[in-house]
């Protein structure tokens, strides 16, 4: 039975005292990472492979797959999901404000897609792609697991799926 924990006003999954979770143990997860801006969205599929293996995923179980971009992800989001044999998708991407109106295309394009994705297909989508004003920030969203947004989607879609399992 997971370990859920009310923290901020909000049902966490916990792991036990003392030993990696569990919760990811049986899951299958599809993880597409985005090749732009690699060194940051890099970082974050390593924050998310931590965070998996921390949870009790199997390595074999975390299929990773590139696209070229952020404006990428949601279709090969969606065919992953279609396939029916992952409990979640997690895309991860990183847009980096630049000069021109691109940054709001890109950023709201893929949001939109990976959110109808989730909506059309009924598999649980995890979107891990910040929009930051410039690299620094984008570095301190891709660093160690306190602030990596890889991290905190591997975690986020392991809590919620098993969230969702449990309510049938």
């Amino acid at each position: 039975m997971p370990n859920y924990k009310v923290i901020d006003g909000a049902l966490r999954l916990q792991p036990r005292e003392g030993v990696a979770g569990t919760a990811a143990q049986g899951r299958h997860v599809a993880l597409v990472a985005a090749r732009f801006n690699a060194d940051i969205v890099d970082a974050m599929v390593v924050g998310a492979q931590a965070a998996w293996l921390r949870q009790g995923g199997d390595p074999g179980s975390l299929l990773l797959v590139r696209v070229p971009g952020a404006f990428e992800l949601p279709l090969a989001a969606r065919k992953l999901a279609a396939s029916g044999r992952y409990d979640a998708v997690i895309a991860l991407g990183c847009v980096i404000r630049g000069d021109t109106a691109h940054f709001d295309f890109v950023a709201g394009e893929a949001a939109r897609g990976i959110a109808d994705a989730a909506r059309d297909t009924g598999v649980l989508f995890i979107f891990g792609a910040p929009t930051t004003e410039n690299v620094e920030q984008a570095l301190q969203r891709s660093g160690d697991d306190a602030g990596n947004k890889g991290f905190e989607a591997a975690m986020t879609a392991v809590e919620t799926a098993t969230l969702l399992r449990e309510l049938g």
